[in-house]
């Protein structure tokens, strides 16, 4: 994957995923793969798995980190500002000019079926995402353990998103360490 595209091009690339991106970050991982590795071949499945893995991990908009990622893979710290500046562009400018009329577009029936459209897109997007990064993922039995026990602490004990996060990357770091402490 040493295919070159010039910034400009990767500007006007992200700006189309960012013209089309609904839905939240989740939607990005089917976008940003046909963009990358399908159609360009630019970055490999697993690059494009792994930096949308990680962009979830860190703080911010998924599809900004993500395209950061891409952008500093192809061209270095210019690809990584040029890649979020054009993800960011349009979403920017819609949000400026719709702010001074939302309230009379929530009121639209063309605009509640619009919505209400795009909702039904981004679940089956989502599926696409969660159906690759199962493929993707290396299951055992500690993997469905801890799939099982993340399902409970959501939705039997409540707890939130991010203690649910924190308390798994923790015993995600601890079985790391007692399996190559095995290999030793």
């Amino acid at each position: 994957m040493s295919k070159k595209i010039s910034l400009v091009k990767l500007f006007l690339i992200f700006v189309k995923i960012g013209a089309i991106l609904l839905g939240g970050g989740y939607v990005i991982l089917p976008i940003m793969m046909n963009e990358f590795s399908d159609k360009r071949a630019l970055v490999s499945h697993d690059d494009v798995i792994d930096y949308f893995a990680l962009s979830q991990s860190l703080p911010g908009i998924i599809a900004a980190n993500m395209s950061m990622f891409i952008g500093y893979k192809l061209h270095g710290k210019w690809g990584a500002v040029i890649a979020m500046a054009g993800v960011t562009f349009i979403p920017f400018w819609c949000i400026v000019l719709l702010a001074s009329v939302i309230g009379s577009l929530t009121e639209n029936s063309y605009v509640q079926g619009a919505l209400w459209g795009v909702g039904v897109s981004v679940i089956a997007l989502i599926m696409l995402t969660v159906r690759e990064m199962w493929q993707k993922s290396k299951r055992g039995i500690f993997f469905y353990s801890i799939f099982i026990l993340t399902l409970a602490t959501l939705l039997i004990f409540k707890l939130s998103p991010i203690q649910t996060i924190l308390l798994f990357s923790v015993l995600g770091v601890g079985y790391k360490r007692i399996r190559e402490g095995r290999k030793i």
